[in-house]
């Protein structure tokens, strides 16, 4: 068996990151076959995967998202090329947010327009 371990510091605040861990979950139930279970916390969430062949978690919280996976025997052979599709996943959704934010004008910017 191949573990996997991924984490991401962000800084988006909880409720953005729910969304955007909420996306993630949708995103591979569909694209990859997995069940998700999302247990929703106070202060953190958790998001648990699972198909043949893989088993992990997402924990997210306001300041981050720390995955854990393991993989079976057969996709343990494919763990680099696996891992690396995760961190580019996480890192394109982050870059998203990033570009998202850096485009809306600051709340002191659209006053001093008003």
């Amino acid at each position: 068996m191949a573990d996997i371990h991924v984490f991401r510091a962000h800084g988006l605040g909880l409720a953005r990151a729910r969304e955007i861990a909420f996306s993630w979950a949708e995103e591979v139930e569909q694209r990859y076959g997995m069940a998700c279970t999302i247990h929703e916390g106070e202060d953190s969430d958790t998001v648990e995967f699972v198909r043949s062949g893989v088993k992990g978690s997402l924990e997210v919280t306001g300041e981050s998202f720390e995955m854990e996976a393991t993989l079976g025997m057969l996709l343990g052979a494919f763990k680099a090329n696996i891992e690396s599709e995760i961190e580019r996943g996480l890192d394109a959704l982050l870059a998203k947010e990033a570009a998202a934010s850096a485009a809306e004008p600051s709340k002191a910017a659209k006053r001093r327009r008003s």
